[in-house]
């Protein structure tokens, strides 16, 4: 059943990641999203380049939160770092992993940045 579910995911990345291109001025935002932790970078995949990337593991958080609120945090970061290197929209690519709850979160986050998907 594991096995199953794996080649759906990575049939599922195909299908949505061979239309993306990202570029210097409008970055592919890949997504990882693990059973604990969210990351997010934005590539130039004509240079081949990661421009920067947001994570929230090792950032010092007073009060708990849920696995939803750090997502948003982390397009939040992300957000910041594009904004600094004058990056105002993006492309987003969910890899194989369904538009909702976290992933979705995280989009939510990057537009509340001030990042046009």
């Amino acid at each position: 059943m594991k096995n199953i579910n794996r080649n759906r995911k990575l049939r599922r990345k195909k299908r949505v990641s061979a239309n993306i291109c990202g570029t210097k001025n409008r970055p592919r935002i890949s997504v990882f999203r693990s059973n604990q932790h969210i990351y997010a970078q934005a590539i130039d995949d004509i240079e081949r380049k990661t421009l920067v990337s947001s994570l929230l593991k090792n950032k010092k958080i007073n009060k708990k939160i849920t696995k939803k609120e750090e997502a948003k945090l982390v397009g939040l970061d992300l957000a910041q770092k594009l904004k600094k290197i004058n990056i105002s929209q993006a492309v987003f690519d969910r890899g194989g992993y369904h538009y909702h709850g976290r992933v979705a979160a995280l989009a939510d986050g990057l537009r509340e940045g001030g990042i046009k998907i």
